[in-house]
């Protein structure tokens, strides 16, 4: 099975919560009338998309229909596709044309931070590059345990410190490691938990000024996991996380657990940060690359015999 099908597989309770009630809204109206705009917008905002995401979306549909003097409902459906693709793209293509480049993977305990880092390393250890990483989630043993797993899955070497180690000691090594081995991608497990912002912009300060010291100009992503099932409190995290560390990116994870897929779009649009992987599956190849058309013509894909109920 294709990466496709498995998100168009891993999207089906969002489809079955949104889609297929936003295509029961364009067959029950014979012409395009405010009340359409109205119960979509109530869709989109059941489907997690947000309450001004939701509101944006039908205000380009307004504008577009008006522009264009569509007069079908049916027509309203691929306008809204074309309206979700152009809020998601832009920003997906992964920093990483230095060499080394750094990868620093933050996010609370619980939604896949650990296995999300193992996952991208078997990506980008297939497209060729040679990976490296660092365990700097000190904090708990079984963090640092959990990664070596990952690090043996996806075949990529591990620097790590006991538990409780300084973190930017962990990434010091990490680097000095890359530069000697001919590393191109680092990428560091860091912060696993969301403590106070002064604790989380010190740590990650303090592991920035290390890398540009001993890594100057090299490209940087900061990348925040988060849990989709948490619809719009995923949101919120990023929002929190965002103010305090100046995230560059998001790693959504579990999509295929939730009919709340529509917070992709919330969290793209709202926060203006992209997203840069997705994940529908535990297999590790099941997560992947973001690609914004793809998501939304998966999320959209008629599967008359797979999705019932």
């Amino acid at each position: 099975m294709g990466f496709f099908d498995k998100l168009t597989k891993g999207l089906k309770k969002t489809r079955n919560n949104m889609v297929r009630n936003t295509d029961s809204v364009f067959k029950s109206y014979k012409k395009i009338e405010e009340e359409l705009y109205e119960e979509l917008e109530e869709i989109l905002i059941m489907g997690d998309v947000g309450g001004a995401t939701a509101a944006e979306i039908c205000d380009m549909l307004r504008q577009r229909v008006k522009e264009d003097k569509i007069k079908d409902p049916a027509e309203v459906r691929e306008l809204l596709k074309e309206s979700m693709i152009e809020m998601l793209e832009g920003g997906e293509e992964l920093n990483i044309g230095t060499k080394p480049s750094v990868l620093l993977v933050i996010g609370v305990n619980g939604v896949g931070k650990t296995t999300s880092i193992g996952k991208i390393s078997a990506d980008l250890v297939a497209k060729g590059k040679k990976v490296l990483l660092g365990a700097a989630d000190t904090f708990r043993a079984a963090a640092i345990d959990q990664l070596q797993i990952w690090a043996d899955r996806a075949q990529v070497e591990l620097i790590k410190h006991a538990e409780g180690a300084d973190p930017a000691a962990v990434v010091f090594d990490t680097v000095t490691a890359a530069k000697a081995r001919d590393v191109d991608v680092v990428i560091c497990d860091t912060a696993g938990r969301l403590h106070n912002k002064k604790n989380l912009m010190d740590e990650l300060s303090k592991i920035a000024r290390v890398i540009s010291r001993e890594a100057p100009g090299c490209d940087i992503e900061v990348l925040l996991v988060l849990d989709a099932t948490t619809g719009q409190n995923a949101v919120i995290q990023a929002r929190q996380f965002k103010e305090a560390a100046g995230i560059t990116g998001i790693i959504l994870t579990k999509l295929d657990g939730t009919a709340k897929g529509g917070v992709v779009i919330g969290i793209k649009n709202e926060l203006n940060v992209p997203i840069k992987y997705i994940g529908v599956g535990e297999q590790i190849d099941d997560l992947q690359p973001f690609n914004a058309r793809e998501f939304v013509e998966a999320l959209f894909e008629s599967q008359e015999d797979g999705d019932v109920g």
